[in-house]
Parts: structure tokens; sequence; C-alpha cells
């Protein structure tokens, strides 16, 4: 069998958006759906058994309402379910660790672009090893796509760009692959970003920090466009655009993003002293953005 897409749902809206986000995706990649519930389960001496029979119980309602808003999402989708003792975030790993991708919901900003990131989302995206993608609550597949030219939503008209950062110090293929593929599932563009920043001053005569922005910007480009060239032979259907930009990473993204469809960022899977980390790039993206974000973990 395939590794399913998987999506964590707990009965709140943004796990309900995050279900319908994977059957959606599910159906473009030709996968599996599994919805898994997480239930805590804290043993107690006198009442245990009641405690085990009412969770599980609500678990089988959070699952039965996912299951029927994605088969309104997806008809062609047959989801399967699981429940799951907790701690949430260790059982959500774990599941990441046997799909295709893992999907969380995470509450919308009130007014303010970006997501609300609880700290189970936080926890699986900082040690799970497989992709991951955080989908804000009332997103909906309209919102995948551009508006109609009278600017109402719809499904009808093409995808939203996908949006790719790329550190061109490290360039990761698995990043790469997974923004080229879910770009050529849609038939939409990708637009690919990388920011540089200036050398400190005082360098000696003949360094790289006397050579003018625009050099600068015209060789990261040229380097770009040499990373990229496997990746578009490999996907000639794909539109692709490559910007280069003077600034902070953070920065150039989040103005890329805004209204994309998705935006795929890397984490490193590297042993610190100091625990698991997402990253100052992927935690500004996780935390401003509108759209899904993919954080697709490499070495």
């Amino acid at each position: 069998m395939l590794p399913p897409v998987i999506a964590g749902v707990d009965g709140s809206a943004e796990s309900l958006a995050a279900a319908d986000w994977a059957a959606r995706e599910a159906a473009r990649r030709d996968r599996p759906l599994r919805l898994t519930h997480v239930w805590n389960w804290h043993p107690r001496q006198d009442d245990g058994e009641p405690v085990t029979a009412a969770q599980r119980q609500q678990a089988r309602c959070v699952l039965r309402q996912a299951k029927e808003r994605v088969r309104t999402v997806a008809p062609n989708v047959r989801p399967y379910d699981e429940q799951v003792e907790g701690p949430a975030t260790v059982a959500l790993i774990k599941a990441a660790g046997e799909s295709e991708l893992l999907v969380l919901g995470s509450r919308g900003l009130s007014g303010v672009t970006g997501f609300l990131v609880g700290s189970v989302a936080q926890g699986v995206l900082a040690r799970a090893t497989r992709p991951v993608v955080l989908v804000r609550a009332g997103e909906e597949a309209a919102d995948e796509h551009l508006p109609t030219p009278g600017g109402r939503p719809s499904i009808l008209t093409g995808y939203r760009d996908v949006v790719l950062g790329v550190d061109l110090g490290d360039p990761c293929d698995a990043v790469i692959e997974f923004a080229f593929e879910a770009a050529w599932l849609r038939g939409a563009r990708l637009r690919v970003v990388h920011a540089w920043q200036s050398p400190p001053l005082g360098l000696g005569p003949g360094e790289i920090g006397l050579v003018s922005g625009a050099q600068r910007a015209e060789e990261w480009l040229g380097f770009l466009s040499a990373v990229l060239r496997i990746w578009r032979d490999k996907y000639p259907g794909v539109e692709v655009t490559e910007t280069v930009s003077e600034g902070r990473a953070q920065s150039a993204l989040l103005r890329a993003a805004s209204g994309a469809g998705l935006l795929v960022v890397g984490r490193h899977l590297t042993d610190r002293p100091t625990g698991p980390r997402i990253g100052p790039v992927t935690h500004a993206a996780i935390h401003h953005v509108g759209c899904p974000v993919a954080v697709v973990p490499h070495e």
C-alpha cells in the first residue's frame, strides 16, 4: 500500500480544514487518506475505564464528522481512520513517519495574515522526518485557486502559485522536488525565491564586497538557474520564475507568498545540543504567511 496522506483531526475548525486540504491533496497525488485522532489517556485508579470509554466515543464522533466533510470535498477519496493514544506530539511524529505527508491545522490570526501555531504542531514540525503541511482554519478549496476576473472566489479557475524558498548556500533536492511536484500536480506556476545579504564591510581590495549589488544579484540568479536546471528538465510542464533579492530571507518569503496557494520551505534534520528546532525562516513562515505552508525536512 502506498504511504497515505495523513490528517490529524481533533474536532476543531482548523483540523477539519486540514482534513479537507489533505483530502484534496490525496486526490491530486492518488494516495490513500488517513484521518488520525489522538486521545490522551491519563489512567486513574478509580475511574480509568469510564474516562477511556468517553474518550473513545468522542474520537469516533470527531472522526465521523471529518469523514463526512471529506466525502463532500473529495468524493472520489475513500478515507480510513485510526485512534491512537497520546501524547499527541509523539503520536503525530510517528504518524508522519508513515505518511507521504502529514497535514495539521492551525488557527488563523484574526484580522492578521498568518497562523497561531500550537505547541503540538510546533513539536511535530521540529521533529518529523516527513513533510508536514500547516493549514489555517477557514481554508477552503477556492482559496487554492485564482479569483475570477470579477474578483470572486472560484474552484474553476487556475491554481495560485506555489512558492519555494531556496537557500543557495545549501540547496536541498528533497525540498526542491516537493515544490516542483506540488506545482506539477496543480498545473500551477512555481515561483522560486532566494534572498542574499551583503557581506560585512572591511573586506580587502578585490573581495566580493566591492562588487556592485546588481552584479551580485546577477551572479546569484545564475547560480539559482543552474541549481534548478535539472528540475526544469524533469518537470518540463511547470512554468518557473526565479527571483533573487537582497535582504533577509524571512522578508523575501513573506512578500513572495502573498497571494500564493502554497509555500514550501525546508528544515534541517540535525542533532542540536539544545534539541530540534524549526529555524528562523520556517518560524517566520508558519507564523506570518496566510496560505498553507509545507515544511520539508532534509539532511
